[in-house]
């Protein structure tokens, strides 16, 4: 079977959840007997094509300038040059089955083109892009959760308020293109052959916002626990050791743990692992409270993430908005590391409060102070949630699930 991966990011120059599973899933479906490539764009000046082989993969990377989060967004709606080398790139490999990662600077015409050739494609809910232009739930005006359009005007505000002065004066042309756009989305996602979700929370979500319930298919993400990892901590009498691991960012919470570690008199360290923010108003917001529990890691590699797990008693996840996965915790939880983490979302989906960590209220400092101060005057407590942690699918039954995903799709060519 040949399979062609579209997505609007690849490594080394970007990483991130969706950026770390497309090389995945593309290597271990490599591995497994298919041709593999991957479509993406990548950055440059002016415009181009580049092709690269990384171990069996044909990784196709176009570029049409360097783009602002603006032209982003523009780019949904052209059918200039980088669907001209879209259609170069099909052409030339003839892929059986497309697996759309995402779209977010790529043309939404993509999928009409998909659509016209009969060729069927599947849709990774990576995020909340396919209803949500910011992706994230999220509201630029207040900060809040958004329960997602209503007649897409609190989409608008939305887009106004990121953009500015400028913004406002076009108010009514963000207004029709943002109508645009979610009717070309519904019409990609009704067309799509099936759309996987990696929590129940997801599917449900995306069902009650219009994508077809009939095309939703649960398929969590695979991760494998390393088999040297040796768990050494839960130990009478030393430091409780906390961990955050994942973006330093405001919609992450990570000011709400360290605030919540303020002041705190018990016996515990908190080690934060990331990239330092860009926002510098909000490094320094972090930086405030980091007494001498705190200790900044920096970011961590893929081995350094499983030996900080490996010396880790609590993983921390205080998400303010809602996560569609969550790496992190579910990689904690493969290490046997139970998790405090917002009772928000598919995390309170994968933490079962007393089960195999705590939850408590997004946003609450009150309330992760208190669950954080009972780990650490429990120290049996963690013991018994660790004992209560499962590990979460692995990689190679999520990809015989994947590879079941393609057959049945190829099979069925008229979505």
């Amino acid at each position: 079977m040949r399979v062609l991966h579209v997505v609007h990011q690849f490594p080394p120059h970007f990483l991130g959840g969706t950026e770390l599973y497309t090389p995945a899933a593309a290597q271990g479906m490599a591995e497994r007997g298919h041709e593999v490539a991957v479509f993406t764009r990548s950055r440059g000046q002016g415009q181009g094509l580049a092709t690269d082989c990384e171990g069996a993969l044909a990784v196709f990377r176009a570029w049409d300038g360097d783009p602002s989060p603006a032209a982003r967004y523009a780019a949904s709606f052209e059918s200039g040059y980088l669907l001209a080398v879209f259609d170069q790139v099909m052409a030339e490999f003839r892929p059986d089955v497309v697996h759309v990662q995402h779209l977010m600077g790529l043309p939404l015409a993509i999928l009409a083109r998909l659509r016209r050739a009969r060729l069927p494609y599947v849709v990774t809910l990576h995020d909340y892009w396919w209803v949500c232009a910011n992706a994230l739930l999220v509201t630029n005006y207040s900060e809040q959760i958004c329960a997602g359009p209503r007649g897409y005007v609190n989409c608008t505000r939305c887009a106004v308020a990121r953009g500015g002065a400028q913004a406002a004066l076009l108010a009514p042309a963000l207004w029709g293109s943002l109508a645009w756009r979610g009717a070309a989305l519904r019409r990609g996602l009704a067309d799509a052959s099936a759309l996987l979700a990696a929590t129940r929370f997801v599917a449900d979500w995306y069902a009650a916002h219009g994508a077809p319930a009939e095309r939703l298919r649960i398929l969590p993400l695979g991760v494998d626990r390393p088999e040297n990892l040796t768990r050494t901590r839960c130990s009478p009498g030393l430091p409780l050791q906390f961990v955050y691991i994942g973006s330093l960012a405001w919609l992450k919470g990570v000011h709400i743990a360290l605030e919540a570690v303020a002041g705190l008199e018990g016996a515990l360290d908190l080690w934060v692992a990331g990239d330092p923010p860009t926002d510098l108003a909000y490094r320094e917001r972090l930086a405030a409270p980091a007494g001498s529990h705190v200790h900044f890691m920096g970011r961590l590699d893929r081995a350094g993430v499983w030996r900080l797990l490996e010396n880790a008693d609590v993983l921390l996840a205080p998400s303010l908005s809602y996560e569609t996965y969550c790496y992190s915790v579910h990689e904690a939880l493969a290490a046997g590391v139970p998790v405090i983490a917002s009772n928000l979302g598919v995390l309170a989906e994968a933490v079962q409060n007393g089960v195999n960590g705590l939850t408590a209220a997004p946003g609450d400092v009150p309330a992760w102070r208190a669950a954080i101060t009972r780990l650490v005057e429990e120290p049996e407590l963690v013991t018994r949630l660790a004992a209560g942690t499962r590990p979460p699918l692995d990689v190679a039954a999520h990809l015989a699930q994947l590879e079941d995903v393609y057959h049945a799709a190829v099979g069925d060519k008229s979505p």
